[in-house]
């Protein structure tokens, strides 16, 4: 399926715009209610989820879209989709509320459970990252220079990527297996998008996701070159009945943890 990405970009870019409204007005800013699983949800997520949504059904109206503000999508309606959009209309909502623009708008395509085009967009810092099966992956910074992305495979001192919000004691001792000299703690999908780049070399995160957080950063590492599976190295997968991911690995190269 060939898909016109300028448009794709378009959305993301119009998505961060309404998110940046929110952010910079002090009384919407303030509009913070919690989900079911006690998370925060803002008024720019739902904005933003509005646009994306709306904008996705009318360039591919044959596609149909899971998003986080929508995941009530009974398994038996989506076990048969070949193609989804999977979403994540604001990325890093603790960082957003936090105010320290570690924030992302994320969209995915998945074909038969695998990630096959990401979009990563950063709206405080105006960076966009995109990767698709034709053309690899790409990164377009502030300035609206355009290059090629690849992960570093030659690198024999490694940066560590993870979470600002959800660091943990078993990252550390699983990280002490590699050649890791220093670690880098940084919110939302912007850590998938260091490692493509290969500003950093890997991320290993212990403890639930859900597919929505990982869709567009996998799609990104792994059409830069990378590798992202579970820990005992088997693909790392969409579309479960349980839209809940495992923990995970991500690295320039094929790690495993089965040792």
């Amino acid at each position: 399926m060939h898909l016109e990405i300028e448009e794709l970009l378009s959305i993301a870019r119009d998505a961060g715009k309404v998110v940046l409204d929110v952010y910079g007005d002090e009384k919407q800013f303030e509009e913070v209610k919690f989900k079911s699983d006690q998370s925060p949800l803002t008024l720019a997520d739902e904005a933003s989820n509005n646009l994306i949504v709306e904008r996705l059904k009318t360039f591919t109206p044959e596609i149909p879209i899971l998003s986080e503000e929508g995941r009530d999508i009974s398994y038996e309606e989506r076990k048969s989709w070949e193609y989804f959009w999977c979403v994540d209309p604001l990325d890093g909502t603790k960082e957003f509320i936090n105010r320290n623009g570690e924030f992302t708008i994320n969209i995915a395509l998945i074909k038969n459970r695998v990630p096959v085009l990401g979009i990563i967009y950063v709206p405080v810092s105006n960076v966009m990252y995109y990767a698709n099966q034709e053309t690899g992956g790409w990164k377009i910074d502030s300035e609206g220079i355009k290059s090629h992305i690849k992960v570093d495979k030659n690198s024999i001192d490694w940066v560590s990527v993870g979470s600002r919000s959800h660091a943990s004691d078993v990252e550390k001792e699983v990280l002490a297996r590699y050649p890791v000299v220093k670690n880098v703690a940084i919110g939302s999908s912007i850590k998938f998008c260091l490692v493509a780049e290969g500003t950093a070399h890997i991320y290993f995160r212990h403890g639930p996701t859900m597919e929505w957080d990982t869709a567009a950063g996998q799609a990104i590492l792994t059409l830069s070159g990378g590798q992202m599976t579970t820990l005992s190295g088997e693909p790392f997968l969409y579309n479960k009945p349980s839209l809940l991911n495992g923990s995970f690995i991500c690295s320039a190269q094929y790690l495993t943890l089965r040792d």
